[in-house]
Order: structure tokens, then C-alpha cells, then sequence
């Protein structure tokens, strides 16, 4: 088989959440051009829909499921979502995730709580939902590179995201060898999350100077990886967390917040 070949997906079935914009869409608009059907979920639906126009202009089909995924019954809903309509599912990329970032003394337990509930639990839900549906198949959990690096401010977010990417250890031994689980710790990606920070270009520019491929990342090399880990190309991989971060060893954005 030619090596590229190894890198499609085509006639599978993913779910991709978060999928109205950023990572999300991306990974979604990439596994349909590498030949999948995509179940795409996220609160806003016209931004689905824009998705799903993109998706169906590479030749495939698209399912939008309108949802508040920190709701897990909804989240779990999504794989049945996929049976239902395309007969299987084969892939599943659990995107959603997220906390603001406060200082120590300002976040709350009821904070850490939430942050885990919407990183962790809601990856588990979906993947708990989706292994009775597969027959084989792969997870991709995305994560973020502050779950191995400390920086202040990050202290609910960081730790459920480190929690996210044990988690897919722990699960990729649960589950093996019938479905891979990894993940991707992503670095500074030009998503809405930077929105506030790429306006200024005295920050944006720090950023890109902490990163030592002094840039930011874009969606599509996330959804470059994301396709590596699904697909064939990937299928020796498992329990495994995929660095995509320009090189970072320290936090690239320093929230500034002072000593105590």
C-alpha cells in the first residue's frame, strides 16, 4: 500500500465535539477529506453548519448535533447519534474542554471540579458511550501541553488537562487491543481561545518569542495529528500523548500574576 493511502479513513464514522470552529473543525473538515463520515457537535449551530457544508464539499456526509456537552447526557447521546445514522462509528475526538485561568488563592474547589467534569468527564462519557458501538477503532483526546508544564494561573485548567492525558494511558490499557486511545498536547494554537491575545501585537508577539519555533500553531496541525493517530499510518500507537507545541518547555503566555 502506498504510504499516503495510510493516512485515510475512508468510509468510517468519527465524532468530533467541539467542532464549531478552531481544532475542532478543523479535525472534523480533515478526517472527511481523508474519506470519513463526521457526527460534528458543539453549542452553536450555524457555526456546525458552516462546518458541515465544508464537509460535504469533500464528498462526505455530515451529522450536526446542536448540544452543551458539559450536559454528559448529551455527550453521550453523540454515539448512539452515529450509529443511528451511519450504521457505525470507528473514530471519536474528544475536543471539549477549557477553564479561565484565576489566581491560587481565587480558584475554588467548586473550580477544579468543573474544569475536571468538562476535560475529564466528559471524554469518558462519550468514549464509555462509543466502545459498545465499535467493532475496532481509535480515540483521540485532545489535551494541552500545560498538563506537564506549570505556569501560574493554570491550576484548575492544567490539572484536569494532566488528568485528561493520564486518563488516556489509563484507557488505552482498558481497551486495548481492540481501540487505541491517545492524545495531543496542544500548544498555542491561533483558535478563539487567543482571540483576546492575538489583537495585541506586543503580546502575540512575546508569545511567538517564548515558542521556540517562535509561531503560533494552527488548527490544521492539530488535524494533521488528530488524522495520524486515527488512521492506519498510527496503528502502533496506543496510551500514548502527542506533543504538538512548537517546542515549548515553559508556559509561552505568562498571565502575570504576582507573587503572594
Amino acid at each position: 500500500m502506498n504510504i499516503l493511502e495510510r493516512f485515510r479513513v475512508t468510509d468510517q464514522v468519527a465524532v468530533v465535539t467541539g467542532a464549531g470552529r478552531g481544532i475542532g473543525a478543523a479535525t472534523a473538515i480533515a478526517l472527511a477529506e481523508a474519506g470519513a463520515d463526521v457526527v460534528i457537535s458543539a453549542r452553536t449551530e450555524e457555526q456546525l453548519r458552516k462546518v458541515a457544508a465544508r464537509i460535504e464539499d469533500a464528498g462526505r456526509r455530515a451529522l450536526v448535533v446542536p448540544a452543551d456537552l458539559s450536559d454528559h447526557t448529551a455527550a453521550a447521546g453523540l454515539a448512539q447519534a452515529a450509529a443511528e445514522e451511519f450504521g457505525r462509528l470507528d473514530i471519536v475526538v474528544n475536543n471539549v474542554g477549557g477553564m479561565p485561568p484565576k489566581a491560587f488563592l481565587d480558584t475554588t474547589v467548586e473550580d477544579i471540579a468543573q474544569a475536571y467534569a468538562f476535560d475529564v468527564g466528559t471524554a469518558h462519557t462519550l468514549t464509555r458511550a462509543a466502545v459498545p458501538l465499535m467493532k475496532t477503532g481509535t480515540v483521540v483526546n485532545i489535551t494541552s501541553a500545560m498538563g506537564r508544564l506549570a505556569g501560574r494561573g493554570y491550576i484548575a485548567y492544567a490539572t484536569a488537562k494532566a488528568g485528561l492525558s493520564h486518563y488516556t494511558r489509563l484507557a488505552a490499557t482498558d481497551l486495548a487491543p481492540r481501540i487505541r486511545v491517545n492524545a495531543i498536547a496542544c500548544g498555542a494554537v491561533a483558535t478563539s481561545a487567543l482571540d483576546g491575545v492575538l489583537t495585541d501585537e506586543a503580546l502575540r508577539t512575546r508569545l511567538e518569542q517564548a515558542t521556540p519555533l517562535r509561531r503560533i500553531g494552527e488548527p490544521w496541525e492539530i488535524a494533521a495529528a488528530v488524522l495520524y493517530l486515527a488512521s492506519p499510518a498510527g496503528a502502533y500507537l496506543t496510551g500514548k500523548v502527542l506533543e504538538v507545541d512548537g517546542g515549548a518547555e515553559t508556559p509561552v503566555l505568562d498571565l502575570g500574576i504576582p507573587d503572594l
